[in-house]
């Protein structure tokens, strides 16, 4: 599948001008510029042109230009040298402590390089976050009411996750009234070839760039230091860069950037006109809208550089997204590439009081000023389709598009928290078990997308801790869920037939297609539960074979307790009631899943506690199966063809399968999403011996899957090591 690649703000592909410039500088001019001989001599000449021309694209005037590894030594260079200043100036007595502030939605960077430094050189230093408005803009107040006691003030000129652009002009503004001390250091790496820059021009003492983000190689970067601005350099050594950063200069990427920086300051069409950069943002926005009918726009438009959108989608999370566009191979990312594996909101958005709830689901799309006019198009193209193939699993308002139904089990899960949608096809009609606020919008989606009409909302635990949905749902699915008397479990007396269970004890149940739903009492160490036994019936009984789910709420704990107030014993009894109702191979549905581990079954549970003495506590469940379950790609040829009933599951979602390309592999692929394992778990473990490997994206859902099948006993499962797809 063709990439798009719509993640620049993370990094930009190297032009070709940039490549051959790199190239050169490695092979043929590859001399040292402190060499005195010819070739470092034609080294040092190239060096000096190319700083004259980065001074001449930043109007850095009188200033330094350094070049540097990137923007973080930039920033490193910069606030060692404004602190190590403030060090020397300490306050008399009697004076307040100078104060060191940074911009709340500064790069990471930043604000950790005061921290450290500070704590390093000993600073008795009040640091400060400058606060943001809700378009993301500095609060000028704020800074009028302390810059004047600043050593150090810290503002981003446009942000890397929002694309908001601060206003310098009023923050100069704001300093030059209060004749603020501070030197000023500005985070520009995302300002340089979308916005004009004359830095000599302002009141700004530092700026910084990295050449990657402007389509250079990583590994080169520009600090800008004003003329009489303090220098303390954190590299010495040869004395090189005017001895601000000393070592060999990296000419093969100064030259790539040097390159960049001409097209850039001839205005060569390789980059785009500014009108045009704008034209292709509102045509992504367009296709996005119709996409995601309900997106929501975490940044105003008309204060961002034309090549950053910021939003978010209701009821999706960012990393349901993120895996939908990168199976559609576009490459987007859900902020900051350099915190993307931190699981909390953005504290970018949170600082500009943006709800958790989007917080929590933006996603940052971002090209850049060489992006041409078949990149937009195929990327439009592209999120359309992204819109339909969530409107296909009904995770998104269908609109009244026809939807195949999906028959089965599926598991929805919020924090740990389970709930289990048990729907039949055939009759269009499904059973909702211990729903929960969070998930009332995905369960309204997957009812109403699906057509499928309500028999019960159902709760299995009693306790006032279990915050259950149920009123919700029931208004949220007027429509689908006739008005009918409930007894406080939400089991519908008047709608119930009788069935005799495996234990002898005849009970209440619901017709769902060829299934009943029989409900069943527990004796847990929560007191009295419910539980809910699906199967087959056969003359009014349901015999423990033909169980197939069982629906414990908090009753069982897959793998173990999660309490050790919890006693093994209980566990057993629990266990041991289930026993007289369902078979060995019974796939167990609980309520809750704090491990990700998805299921489990009677045969399991059992095998566990009985390797226990009574005086011992479980082992906690995710350190139980530490056997290696990957297998390289290199193996799966020679499976398939020594096991032709070798099974490929591909684990992803449905929407994310919609967009796979079934002839890359060389058998039949099955996808089985990890919301819908109960459904398929039963076969395989009744069939042992077929090899089953499981894939995804990035392998840690296939892995999943693969452990979650071997604690089951099916010991042959896999996960295609590596990523694919």
């Amino acid at each position: 599948m063709l990439e798009i690649y719509l993640d620049n703000n993370a990094t930009t592909p190297i032009l070709p001008q940039a490549a051959a410039a790199a190239n050169l500088a490695m092979t043929s001019h590859f001399g040292n510029p402190s060499s005195t001989h010819i070739s470092g001599l034609q080294a040092k000449s190239q060096l000096d042109s190319a700083r004259q021309r980065a001074k001449r694209v930043l109007g850095a005037g009188n200033g330094q230009l350094v070049f540097t590894s990137g923007a973080t030594e930039g920033i490193q260079i910069a606030v060692l040298s404004a602190l190590n200043a403030a060090r020397q100036r300490a306050p008399a007595a009697g004076q307040a402590r100078p104060k060191l502030l940074y911009g709340a939605t500064e790069h990471k960077a930043v604000s950790e390089s005061i921290l450290h430094w500070s704590r390093l050189l000993g600073l008795d230093c009040e640091i400060m976050a400058i606060p943001v408005d809700t378009d993301g803009r500095h609060d000028l107040h704020f800074l009028r009411e302390h810059a004047g006691s600043a050593a150090l003030i810290c503002t981003m000129a446009v942000n890397n996750e929002t694309g908001v652009i601060s206003d310098l002009g009023g923050i100069e503004q704001v300093l030059r009234a209060c004749a603020s001390p501070a030197l000023w250091l500005v985070d520009a790496v995302q300002a340089l070839g979308k916005m004009a820059l004359d830095l000599y021009a302002t009141k700004i003492d530092y700026a910084t760039f990295s050449g990657h983000k402007l389509y250079a190689p990583k590994g080169i970067g520009m600090l800008y230091a004003r003329e009489g601005a303090p220098v303390t350099p954190i590299m010495v050594g040869g004395g090189q860069e005017s001895a601000f950063r000393s070592g060999t200069e990296n000419m093969s990427g100064i030259m790539a950037l040097n390159a960049v920086l001409e097209l850039l300051e001839n205005r060569d069409p390789v980059f785009q006109d500014t009108a045009v950069l704008y034209s292709f943002r509102s045509r992504l926005v367009a296709a996005l809208t119709e996409a995601f009918p309900g997106i929501v726009l975490n940044a105003p438009l008309e204060l961002a550089v034309p090549t950053t959108i910021n939003f978010s989608v209701p009821d999706m999370a960012s990393k349901e997204l993120l895996d939908l566009f990168d199976s559609a191979g576009i490459r987007v990312s859900s902020g900051s590439a350099c915190s993307s594996s931190v699981a909390a909101p953005s504290y970018v958005l949170r600082a500009m009081h943006i709800v958790d709830a989007y917080a929590a689901s933006a996603v940052r799309m971002s090209f850049g000023p060489a992006t041409t006019e078949a990149d937009i198009a195929a990327g439009c193209a592209r999120i359309i389709e992204c819109g339909a193939a969530l409107r296909s699993a009904c995770l998104v308002p269908t609109g009244g598009a026809a939807v195949m139904r999906q028959h089965g089990v599926l598991r929805l899960e919020s924090q740990g928290a389970c709930c289990w949608l048990l729907a039949d096809a055939d009759t269009g009609s499904c059973i909702i078990i211990d729903p929960v606020a969070a998930l009332v919008p995905r369960l309204v989606h997957q009812v109403q997308g699906q057509n499928l009409q309500v028999l019960a909302i159902l709760d299995t635990r009693h306790n006032a801790a279990h915050d259950s949905a149920r009123a919700l749902l029931t208004e949220a699915l007027a429509d689908k869920f006739p008005a009918t008397e409930c007894n406080s479990m939400g089991w519908p007396d008047k709608s119930a037939i009788g069935i005799t269970l495996a234990d002898g004890k005849h009970v209440q149940a619901l017709q769902l297609g060829e299934l009943v739903l029989a409900r069943a009492a527990l004796h847990s160490s929560t007191g009295e539960s419910l539980a809910y036994v699906a199967g087959a019936a056969a003359d009014g009984r349901m015999e423990a074979s033909a169980a197939r789910y069982v629906f414990t709420g908090d009753a069982v704990s897959i793998g173990g307790l999660d309490s050790s107030s919890v006693s093994t014993t209980t566990t057993r009894g629990t266990l041991q009631g289930l026993a007289n109702l369902v078979g060995e191979q019974c796939i167990i549905c609980p309520a809750h899943d704090h491990h990700t581990q998805f299921i489990t079954t009677l045969g399991s549970e059992r095998r566990f506690y009985s390797s226990l003495l009574p005086a011992q506590s479980p082992a906690p469940a995710a350190d139980r199966t530490e056997e290696d379950v990957h297998i390289h790609p290199d193996l799966i040829r020679d499976l398939s063809h020594d096991l032709p009933d070798t099974l490929l599951i591909d684990v992803r979602e449905l929407y994310e399968h919609h967009f796979i390309d079934a002839d890359g592999f060389d058998a039949p692929v099955l996808n089985v999403p990890l919301s819908r394992l109960a459904d398929h778990a039963s076969a395989w473990l009744g069939n042992s011996e077929q090899p089953l490997i499981f894939f995804c994206r990035s392998g840690k859902r296939g892995e999943a899957a693969a452990r979650c099948l071997r604690r089951l006993g099916h010991a042959k499962a896999w996960s295609l090591a590596g990523t694919t797809c």
